[in-house]
């Protein structure tokens, strides 16, 4: 990769002041368990219990001390075409990074940097794994400004009283809101979804992890045991049993969904999307504020979800996939979703508005061959009768009733296949999908970097063939791939497309 040097003027800036302090609160968060271990079994035995306290202190001033080299040795520089980072305590590094290359943009701030008036910030180019530079920690109004240089791909000078430099953009024109929620949205999007199984997953990892498993089998033995005591003493009917499972149900779901809120809010609260210069931001958070920005240009693929919750409230969820970032990891750190609860037309007017080229939604869906539904419910006629058979081992009779699931996947599956379909004309091409959880998904032709034709042994014994669609920062959800089309219809859609990708220059 070619590099572009800064300008032979432009000053080397260091980070905020209190850079050190930061860093060094996220080492202790890393060291925090070794150091509790370091304090707690180190007072067993016969040794003085002083050691502990002191290896504490050592290990904590070593922290103190890296966190204040690597602020004292972190320099940036702001050039007319790149930025350069000179970072390393034992071993120093320059790294040149074009504005060109910069994909996407993050300003974090959590409650303590908002306290302090800082911000984190985060450039990502194509497919890389880490950023290209991690800024711990700017000013604040440094931070927005070397954004909007981003997308300005200039120079701000500037000079900061404060040891650093204050960069100071020129004005620029006034951010286009394309999409606000509010609070009524936010708590919409927590009722709608099942965010609050995360909480309740979580607790009962830490819980597990916590408490020795034979403590927490005894527990529950003897919780059960008193429970059915008490019990068997109110003679309560069958009907009042029925009445108190049914209760348990609905305050368990009703506490779910008040989780689902909280969560909802913490992530969404104040989300916006805006575009200035063809380039998309969202702010959004709570307590932890993010701000992130790509493109319009790096977006590779598109997909719309709606659940069966969201379907019959007219709700839909709108994603993209960017080429920036690694979609593998779990941090909230790039652009991936414009609208995390709209309407129908307010995605469909959203998707019209970034690309004006194309007739969003088709006109009319291509479909598969109907008669293959089997194929989608397979595993389940394959896996149901052996669990069915260890069921009747165990239960008996009784254990017969998980073969009723055959129909219900049966129905299931005859009822997707309906809905699978295809889409494609010159400019790009789409797929749908799902009955229960529904899906669309579309990529412009120009974003497209591979084709592939593959065929199973099913697919061999059946005429069928699937076509693959890579992009460029594809996600882990649902790929973009053509599936059960007659081989003559595939071999055909393979060419189609082969043939417009050899005409078109990739764009990403």
């Amino acid at each position: 990769m070619s590099t572009v040097a800064p300008a032979d003027d432009a000053p080397q800036q260091r980070l905020h002041a209190w850079s050190w302090l930061f860093v060094l609160l996220m080492q202790l968060r890393q060291f925090l368990v070794p150091l509790i271990a370091l304090v707690v079994f180190g007072q067993r035995g016969d040794r003085d219990e002083m050691w502990s306290y002191v290896g504490a202190v050592i290990v904590i001033a070593v922290l103190v001390a890296v966190s204040i080299l690597q602020y004292l040795t972190y320099h940036y520089q702001i050039g007319t075409a790149a930025i350069t980072v000179r970072s390393g305590v034992l071993s120093r590094n320059r790294r040149e990074i074009p504005f060109a290359r910069i994909h996407n943009v993050v300003v974090h701030q959590n409650p303590l940097h908002r306290l302090f008036g800082v911000a984190e910030l985060k450039l990502e180019s194509a497919g890389g794994h880490r950023p290209e530079a991690e800024m711990r920690v700017l000013k604040l109004e440094q931070a927005l400004a070397l954004e909007q240089l981003v997308r300005q791909r200039g120079t701000v000078p500037a000079a900061d009283t404060d040891g650093g430099a204050e960069t100071a953009a020129p004005a620029e024109p006034a951010e286009d809101v394309l999409l606000a929620l509010g609070t009524g949205d936010v708590v919409r999007i927590g009722l709608l979804s099942n965010r609050g199984w995360v909480v309740v997953l979580a607790a009962l990892g830490a819980v597990l992890q916590i408490f020795p498993r034979a403590r927490m089998s005894d527990a529950i033995e003897a919780g059960g045991r008193q429970l059915f005591g008490y019990a068997s003493d109110l003679h309560v009917s069958t009907l009042g049993w029925a009445l108190a499972a049914l209760l348990m149900v609905v305050v368990f779901w009703l506490l779910l969904r008040v989780l689902s809120v909280v969560l909802a809010l913490l992530r969404y609260h104040g989300f916006t999307l805006s575009e200035r210069e063809r380039r998309l931001t969202v702010a959004t958070g709570l307590l932890t504020r993010m701000r992130t920005s790509v493109a319009r240009r790096r977006i590779q693929a598109w997909t719309l979800r709606e659940s069966t919750l969201q379907r019959w409230v007219g709700r839909r969820h709108l994603r993209i996939d960017i080429a920036a970032g690694n979609p593998g990891e779990n941090e909230r750190r790039d652009l991936r979703e414009l609208a995390p609860l709209a309407t129908v037309p307010a995605c469909d007017a959203l998707i019209q508005h970034l690309l004006p080229a194309l007739a969003w939604p088709p006109t009319q869906w291509q479909p598969v061959q109907q008669r293959q539904w089997w194929r989608l419910c397979l595993p389940a006629l394959l896996i149901v009768p052996l669990l069915a058979a260890a069921a009747v081992w165990k239960l008996g009779p009784w254990g017969a009733g998980v073969l009723a699931w055959l129909p219900w996947s049966a129905f299931r599956a005859h009822r997707q296949m309906a809905r699978i379909g295809y889409y494609l004309d010159e400019r790009y091409v789409a797929i749908r999908g799902g009955w229960w959880q529904r899906w669309w998904r579309f990529a412009e032709l120009d974003k497209l970097q591979a084709l592939r034709l593959t065929r199973s042994p099913l697919d061999r014994r059946l005429g069928t063939a699937s076509v693959w669609l890579d992009t460029a920062g594809a996600g882990l959800g649902t790929p973009l791939v053509l599936q059960y089309l007659p081989e003559a219809e595939a071999r055909a859609v393979y060419e189609q497309l082969g043939r417009a990708l050899a005409k078109r220059r990739l764009r990403w």
